[in-house]
């Protein structure tokens, strides 16, 4: 038996296929469903497909298929969300997913490359998506970034790695922060506070730590796992 948000959603997508040809990004189904965040649709996703009501399909930009609908399915959906807007779900990668069972993990958002070095452009919107075990995360919401860069090689962080980044602007002095820099770039780097100073120290002698005032620097989230591939 599917729960009332199981039933919603199935019957969400469903009609937005039926009607549209396509199934509803996330945003949508979030809207529809008003659900705070998107990691409520993943869980009622992930759920479904285990209970046989939903397919993902590979290789498809809008990667969802309804199976099979429950008998007592004769509720209307809900309304529609906004028109559709891009990133919309994409069947991720699998070889980033490491091999474990689907309720012991969460599907997380890539958002792009995070420079463990010189600063690059902020955060980008989402790529891809990578399964991840729950025992890394905790509460929150959380995403995945890789590495692009050496500034971090001292704290175990390589380029090409992937970084599990717990959403927040709150983090303290010593932690591994995602900062935003004057609003515009985005590094990975160690957070000290001097005084009223934020200091984003490297983890590589090769690079100098850049000192900011309170007001330049923004704290994203901060690390809570790393994830690396071997080739």
């Amino acid at each position: 038996m599917l729960t009332r948000k199981q039933h919603e959603l199935l019957m969400y997508i469903h009609e937005r296929i039926k009607e549209t040809g396509v199934s509803p990004s996330f945003d949508e189904m979030k809207e529809a469903l008003d659900l705070a965040s998107k990691s409520g649709i993943h869980r009622l996703i992930t759920a479904l497909e285990e209970r046989g009501f939903l397919r993902r399909l590979p290789h498809r930009a809008r990667a969802l298929e309804v199976v099979k609908l429950p008998q007592q399915a004769t509720a209307a959906a809900p309304p529609l969300g906004r028109a559709p807007f891009k990133p919309q779900l994409v069947e991720g990668d699998r070889s980033l997913a490491p091999p474990f069972a689907a309720n012991d993990a969460r599907e997380l958002p890539v958002l792009g490359r995070i420079a463990a070095g010189t600063p690059i452009e902020a955060i980008q919107q989402e790529r891809d998506r990578m399964i991840v075990p729950e025992s890394m995360l905790g509460a929150g919401e959380h995403f995945v970034l890789e590495v692009q860069g050496d500034s971090m090689i001292d704290a175990g962080i390589y380029d090409g790695d992937y970084v599990i980044i717990r959403r927040g602007s709150a983090a303290n002095s010593g932690e591994i922060v995602v900062a935003l820099v004057m609003g515009e770039e985005a590094t990975l780097k160690r957070l000290r506070r001097k005084g009223q100073s934020i200091a984003l120290e490297a983890a590589n002698p090769a690079y100098e730590t850049r000192i900011f005032g309170p007001d330049q620097i923004q704290v994203q989230g901060k690390l809570v796992g790393l994830i690396r591939r071997y080739h």
